[in-house]
């Protein structure tokens, strides 16, 4: 018995501060803008094509870290019907990550068939990367870099974490991975 109320108060506390690190959404409400060009920076698809990030300027990009063995893999779906919908105003970036409890072992061949088979996946995915750390890649460095977008010094918490850049290249929204890419608060953003 008092084992259980050792306990219990430990696993409240991790409940707790787990829902605080991915139920999020944070603003660029003094609309800074970028110290540096997001749209200078480059990444390997997930076929091993490079490709610069000025190949998505004039449309919003939501850029999400994805891992295909997390609890919130389902939004993978909800991510292909948010292209689907608007897919003429938005770019989304998928970023494979093995980052959180190595909830992305496969290899890029893996990834990228696990996608298609399971949610027939349409935008863009990228090769499996760290966005955390030492190894950070240069993408999640500059959305996580005030002194680089201007504001946001939040990497992601989790798999599914979300950030959107508007058409000019600037951070405007940070989302945790519990907020559904079909949120009214994503979609809101997307439409103005």
């Amino acid at each position: 018995m008092k084992l259980v109320f050792f306990i219990l108060p430990i696993l409240i506390f991790i409940v707790v501060v787990f829902n605080r690190c991915t139920n999020f959404q944070t603003q660029n409400v003094k609309k800074a803008s970028p110290k540096e060009s997001f749209y200078d920076l480059s990444a390997r698809t997930i076929n091993g094509n490079d490709i610069s990030m000025s190949d998505y300027k004039n449309k919003k990009i939501l850029i999400v870290n994805v891992a295909s063995q997390c609890g919130y893999t389902p939004q993978y779906k909800d991510l292909q019907n948010l292209h689907a919908n608007f897919g003429d105003k938005l770019h989304i970036l998928a970023f494979p990550s093995n980052d959180f409890l190595g909830q992305e072992p496969g290899s890029n061949e893996q990834i990228k068939n696990f996608c298609e088979v399971n949610f027939g996946i349409k935008f863009d995915m990228f090769e499996k990367i760290s966005v955390k750390g030492k190894k950070i890649h240069p993408i999640f460095k500059w959305l996580s870099d005030k002194n680089k977008n201007g504001w946001n010094t939040k990497t992601p918490t989790w798999n599914f974490s979300k950030y959107l850049i508007d058409e000019s290249g600037s951070l405007i929204s940070v989302w945790g991975p519990q907020i559904s890419p079909l949120s009214e608060d994503i979609i809101s953003k997307i439409n103005d």
